[in-house]
């Protein structure tokens, strides 16, 4: 046998031109253009179905958070169904006894706070003018009619939240997350089964490790954020009453909603507080009220988060104000609310899915391929 049958053939010219650091730097290029092009269509197609898509998230959501109480029920021996349908009943309660309290209070006094708003800002302009910073009404003007021009706009429109402004649309957004949570909450680790069973071995392993964390960071989250939202309302209002500021029941709410918007959320209730203590207490009670609201966000930021939230929101701040606005931008308020979760699962499941290294892994890399290859 010649050397030239033991040779080994030659690569073709299209194996050499994509074998080459070119070639490969194309091929990299190729597969992010695959990912963005899915990301996309991912994302219109969740806006095509924003109804089903919040729903769904917002049935998770709280099912996570409410989810040590179905495993409370089922070690007291009821049945998982049982279990979940007095779950659902309690949620249903808080919930509807939350939004009664918000209604009741912001409705009742919606003009009022307008109207203190809007005359804080004109005590402003007149201060800043006072010592010599020039801003006028006309610019003060266009700037609200900025924000509203946007919050009316077709693009902004076009979210979730438009979608589910009509009475059909709420309605049925509702019925779903009523019906949705039920199945999460009793079924929800069979749900998860399913849908990690195409994979096998390691992958399998992975896989049920990020449905167990992320569980528990989703859950986490959401307690979390109520009890750090209700002690910063009560605090707050504490203030605002002991100063005798008017509509502070209706101020401790919206700081209580505005807390579930991490960053944003806490400067927009102070700046709103502020205003409304301009107007009726004077520039030193509101001065009072903005120490009163920093003291606050720094206690909860130095010591409530860290301790309650532990490492449910595990995130930079960059990514958290990134998540922000892109969930504003594709759902308005309700997307504000869910994008900082649902970024926190996403990170969640990468560290689950590359736990190798990680001190808070559950099993050390070793047990998790022993076991991969045991099934």
């Amino acid at each position: 046998m010649t050397d030239d049958q033991h040779a080994p053939a030659a690569p073709s010219v299209a194996a050499r031109l994509w074998s080459d650091g070119f070639g490969r730097f194309a091929m990299r290029c190729l597969q992010v253009i695959v990912v963005v092009t899915l990301a996309i269509g991912l994302v219109y197609a969740g806006l095509a179905l924003k109804t089903v898509v919040i729903a769904v998230l917002v049935a998770l959501i709280l099912a996570c958070a409410f989810h040590p109480l179905v495993r409370l029920l089922e070690r007291a021996k009821l049945p998982s169904a049982l279990a979940a349908l007095i779950t659902l009943v309690v949620v249903l309660g808080v919930l509807a006894g939350v939004l009664t309290l918000v209604g009741f209070s912001i409705a009742g006094q919606a003009s009022d706070l307008t109207k203190a708003v809007s005359d804080g800002i004109d005590q402003l302009e007149k201060f800043l003018a006072g010592i010599g910073i020039q801003i006028s009404g006309a610019q003060v003007q266009q700037a609200v009619d900025g924000v509203t021009k946007f919050v009316t706009s077709a693009s902004f429109g076009s979210g979730a939240l438009a979608g589910l402004s009509t009475v059909g649309n709420l309605a049925t957004g509702i019925v779903l997350v009523v019906f949705v949570m039920f199945f999460f909450l009793r079924d929800g680790k069979r749900i998860w089964e399913f849908l990690i069973s195409p994979f096998r071995a390691e992958a399998h392993a992975r896989a049920e490790r990020i449905g167990h964390r992320s569980v528990g960071v989703l859950g986490a989250y959401v307690r979390g954020t109520a009890t750090v939202a209700l002690v910063d309302s009560v605090f707050i209002g504490a203030g605002l009453f002991i100063l005798q500021v008017p509509l502070a029941l209706t101020l401790s709410v919206f700081v209580f909603v505005t807390a579930f918007i991490p960053v944003v959320g806490a400067t927009l209730a102070g700046i709103l507080a502020a205003l409304v203590a301009l107007v009726f207490k004077g520039p030193i009670v509101a001065l009072i009220v903005v120490g009163i609201v920093v003291l606050v966000n720094q206690l909860e930021g130095n010591l409530l988060q860290p301790v309650i939230m532990g490492k449910a929101l595990s995130l930079h701040p960059l990514v958290i104000l990134l998540a922000l606005t892109a969930g504003t931008i594709l759902g308005g308020i309700i997307g504000a609310i869910l994008s900082v979760p649902t970024a926190s699962v996403v990170w969640t499941a990468i560290k689950a899915w590359y736990p190798k290294g990680r001190e808070d892994d559950e099993r050390p890399a070793e047990a998790v391929e022993a076991s991969g290859h045991g099934s």
